[in-house]
């Protein structure tokens, strides 16, 4: 077991990053390791030549980000390392105070990794060998540090799930949340006497001053994706227990559809008072864009407060 004081990771980044470094065991054996293990997904990582004509899985998911010339709803995946990153950190000191010794079986992890990847590269489908890619990191950490390592860090490892893009294949969770915001929006203006018409995912004016569309665009998987991130790092920092933290990471989706709801209400709101290039000019500001994550951070706080008071359950 490293044992490692309170003062050697107290005194500043720097100094702790190398002590860190001092004190991390096997560290030419996993990086070696790690190097191989990229370049097979730099090289052979990618069978879907058609549009992106590399044989990178990287450079297919830096466009699969991208979504053309803008960040699609996958651009989250480009922050998930650092996170991730940022995270190990956080627990460098539990880390570093675990038995870190060499683990033969990671090595199955790896293999499951390969297979995956060979899976989705026979079937041209990049996502199975993304999975597999980072099913194979975490194996090489497990071979080189053990599996005490692995437990303590399958949080916050699991975090780079959010690197598959999935926004293409979530159409049918999209569609029903773009209905429901706008049936909500309908339920609650025509409450407060503002008269709005529901078709479909258009809501517009019956004097025909205004119409808008929840588009697939606007269907809240970015807020919903960056509030689950947001109630999984908050629980997992906060509590200990397994229930809290399903609980925290439970609520984005209703969160998600709160914070929407106000979107599309100020949107309404705006286009009822000054027409059509008011509710423009709300859609489209980067200050009322902002607006979903408002009850969405309340609602974590204030959840998270009401954790705090009771007694946290004893794990056994």
């Amino acid at each position: 077991m490293i044992e490692i004081s309170k003062q050697e990771v107290s005194s500043g980044f720097w100094p702790d990053l190398v002590i860190c470094w001092q004190r991390l065991p096997n560290k030419f054996f996993f990086f070696s390791l790690l190097s191989v293990w990229l370049l097979l997904f730099q090289y052979f990582g990618n069978s879907v030549l058609g549009y992106i004509h590399s044989p990178s899985l990287f450079i297919w998911l830096d466009n699969s980000y991208h979504g053309g010339s803008q960040v699609s709803d996958d651009g989250h995946g480009y922050m998930i390392p650092f996170l991730v990153v940022g995270l190990f950190w956080w627990k460098r000191k539990e880390l570093l105070e675990l038995p870190l010794v060499l683990w033969s079986p990671g090595i199955f992890f790896v293999m499951g990794g390969i297979l995956l990847h060979l899976f989705g590269f026979a079937v041209q489908q990049p996502r199975f060998s993304v999975v597999g890619m980072f099913a194979g990191i975490y194996g090489l950490m497990g071979m080189a540090w053990g599996r005490a390592w692995l437990k303590e860090t399958i949080f916050p490892f699991w975090l780079f799930i959010f690197c598959v893009p999935l926004s293409a294949l979530l159409t049918s969770v999209t569609f029903p949340l773009r209905l429901l915001v706008t049936w909500l929006v309908t339920i609650i203006a025509n409450l407060l006497t503002i008269h709005v018409v529901r078709q479909g995912t258009i809501l517009f004016g019956p004097d025909g001053s205004y119409q808008y569309e929840v588009a697939a665009a606007c269907s809240g998987m970015r807020s919903l994706v960056a509030i689950f991130l947001l109630a999984t790092v908050y629980g997992f920092l906060m509590f200990r227990s397994p229930s809290r933290r399903l609980l925290l990471m439970s609520l984005a989706l209703p969160l998600s559809v709160l914070g929407n709801l106000a979107r599309m209400l100020c949107i309404i709101f705006a286009a009822e008072l000054g027409g059509q290039s008011t509710g423009n000019y709300v859609h489209e500001s980067s200050i009322f864009s902002m607006i979903p994550y408002i009850p969405a951070i309340a609602g974590l706080m204030l959840v998270g407060r009401w954790l705090e008071k009771k007694p946290e359950p004893v794990s056994k």
